[in-house]
């Protein structure tokens, strides 16, 4: 194309009004729409790495969480809106409903139980400099998200307290949308089941 051509293609696009692509935030999803009616917060986190140190660094990425609260006494427990709103299993749900007993860990008890489950919440080679999941511009809220190969993902302390009968901002067997399937009698099974 010669010069004039460009030219005239350059204006025939403005006129026509084609718009750059917008990175505005984007609708409220189903999934979004599901936490909210269930009681639920919806919180867009970024990874960060070094967050017991002065200068933590932002990673790339983001995640959108469901955080639920419980009314009596102020407990919090967090799972990724995909793995909340799925009909599908997942590794974080299967590990949520079968309540392995924790057993001896060393360290923080939370992070050693999620490894406990084939999950992992560790940020970097070194456990002590901290890392997890914050509100952009909080380091102080750290989330420390049990993130299992299949990307399903509910936060290490729901879990950990779960697997001892506590129940941590809310029971999730009542709002993930995949059933416990070791309810049923022809999933007995199923991995991590509780003997």
């Amino acid at each position: 194309m010669t010069t004039n051509c460009w030219a005239a293609l350059l204006a025939l696009v403005l006129c026509i009004g084609v718009q750059a692509p917008s990175y505005a935030a984007p609708t409220p999803s189903k999934a979004a729409d599901y936490c909210t009616k269930k009681g639920g917060v919806v919180q867009t986190r970024i990874p960060e790495y070094g967050t017991n140190g002065n200068s933590p660094l932002v990673l790339s990425g983001h995640k959108d969480f469901c955080q639920f609260t419980s009314e009596k006494d102020g407990s919090q427990i967090n799972v990724l809106l995909s793995t909340l709103f799925t009909k599908d299993p997942s590794l974080a749900a299967l590990a949520y409903y079968a309540e392995v007993p924790i057993g001896q860990c060393n360290g923080n008890p939370a992070s050693c139980y999620c490894t406990l489950l084939g999950g992992s919440d560790s940020f970097g080679g070194i456990n002590s400099a901290g890392g997890g999941w914050v509100l952009e511009g909080d380091s102080s809220d750290v989330l420390e998200a049990c993130v299992f190969p299949d990307m399903s993902s509910i936060d290490s302390w729901g879990l950990a307290y779960h697997s001892a009968g506590i129940i941590r901002g809310k029971d999730l067997s009542q709002v993930l949308r995949y059933p416990n399937p070791y309810t049923a009698t022809r999933h007995k099974t199923l991995p991590f089941r509780k003997t």
